[in-house]
């Protein structure tokens, strides 16, 4: 017999009639459960044994049985073999799962887009849905994904969309700021950077006096959502968005006036995509 190579695999063709082999204790029988001749497994064995410097099979007139190194080799083997099949099946033998990816402001992915994604894995539960946040305009441009959610009049170059709800603004806080002998306005004002209307539009549009200058600023609503809840002062709140913590009382308006802006959010995707039931059942799921 020649040195073993010890730097190199063995053939998995040698390993797969080897394992065969010798869990049937037969060449013929091994061969028949994969595919080829007796003499093919015999071949691979011994072209196995020589690469191995040993002896796997003791040769009988009526068969073949393991030697005390092919006992132990097996054990080895098949425990591979088993561990690439059960690897195989579980990343490539399932179902192909579609992915879809939505890109969106934070807000909107945590408190809209997030609470309508139940009902949709239930009519759809092969489909997995990634949702990632952005903060700035241009991420747009750097996030590939199947959806967007923009804020606008909803015309976009080369996109197609659906409006999920229009914008209305209505200024709320915790409930435990306000008591009958508070007046809001000298509560602190929380506003948030951006160019989308704010307090002077709404104050405008209900033909009220224009409120002080905010006490807090933050860069998006989510984060003075947060703090509004958490008892900071007044947010000019997405009334659509805060549904919940109206009916909760959570947060509660302190004026009866809501501004209705002529822009809102849509879910916008390319021109030319492919749509489907699977999107259609999206779409509808967002738009409850």
């Amino acid at each position: 017999m020649t040195e073993t190579k010890q730097s190199h695999l063995p053939s998995m063709e040698w390993l797969k009639s080897f394992e065969a082999a010798g869990r049937l204790g037969n060449f013929t029988a091994a061969g028949n459960e994969i595919g080829l001749t007796q003499a093919s497994i015999s071949q691979h064995i011994r072209t196995l044994e020589n690469n191995l410097g040993t002896r796997l099979f003791r040769r009988l007139p009526r068969g073949v049985e393991l030697t005390i190194e092919g006992e132990a080799y097996l054990g080895h083997v098949s425990n591979a073999l088993s561990l690439i099949r059960r690897g195989t099946t579980e990343l490539f033998g399932r179902p192909h799962r579609k992915k879809i990816t939505i890109i969106g402001p934070a807000s909107v992915a945590a408190l809209w887009v997030s609470p309508r994604l139940n009902s949709f894995s239930k009519t759809n539960p092969d489909v997995e849905i990634a949702v990632s946040s952005i903060y700035r305009q241009v991420d747009y441009e750097l996030v590939e994904s199947d959806y967007e959610i923009r804020f606008g009049a909803g015309n976009w170059a080369g996109r197609r969309s659906v409006q999920l709800f229009q914008e209305k603004l209505l200024p709320v806080c915790a409930p435990h700021l306000i008591t009958n002998e508070t007046n809001w306005r000298d509560l602190p004002i929380l506003a948030i950077t951006g160019i989308r209307d704010g307090w002077h539009d709404w104050a405008q549009s209900g033909g009220q006096a224009p409120l002080d200058k905010p006490s807090l600023r933050f860069d998006s609503f989510l984060t003075a959502f947060h703090a509004a809840r958490a008892g900071a002062g007044v947010v000019l709140a997405s009334k659509p968005m805060i549904k919940t913590d109206l009916l909760q009382r959570t947060l509660i308006p302190v004026d009866d006036h809501t501004h209705n802006m002529s822009s809102g959010h849509w879910i916008t995707w390319p021109q030319n995509q492919m749509t489907d039931t699977v999107h259609d059942d999206l779409i509808s799921a967002l738009r409850q």
